[in-house]
């Protein structure tokens, strides 16, 4: 799936990919938010990915030129869930509209898991 953002001097084509892997290095750097999640549906086992494979953890659509964005997080343990999540949502919002030029219609956060921070 690709975005595409027409100018005056002409069109730009993003590839999802690339939206993915931003929206999840903005994500990592939130506060409470431990990293990416990526779920085995058939096993149920949900497993914190690496900075390499950020992208697995968020799902990105696009339709009508509107960005939804799903993302699975793993939090640290002791924060708010509701607190980290709605600053998470801003964060992105934000961010991802100043990187693309288009507009982020819906960021949905999956808390996959807790962990406890060193």
């Amino acid at each position: 799936m690709k975005a595409r953002v027409s100018t005056e001097y002409g069109e730009i084509v993003i590839n999802s990919d690339v939206i993915a892997t931003y929206a999840g290095s903005v994500a990592v750097e939130c506060f409470g938010i431990v990293g990416m999640a990526a779920v085995n549906m058939k096993e149920g086992i949900v497993k914190l990915l690496k900075r390499d494979n950020i992208k697995q953890g968020i799902n990105v659509g696009i339709e009508d030129n509107k960005i939804s964005i799903d993302f699975h997080v793993i939090v640290a343990y002791g924060v708010s869930i509701s607190a980290v999540s709605l600053n998470l949502i801003d964060s992105i919002k934000y961010k991802v509209e100043e990187f693309t030029g288009m507009e982020v219609d819906n960021v949905r956060i999956l808390v996959e898991g807790v962990r406890v921070i060193d």
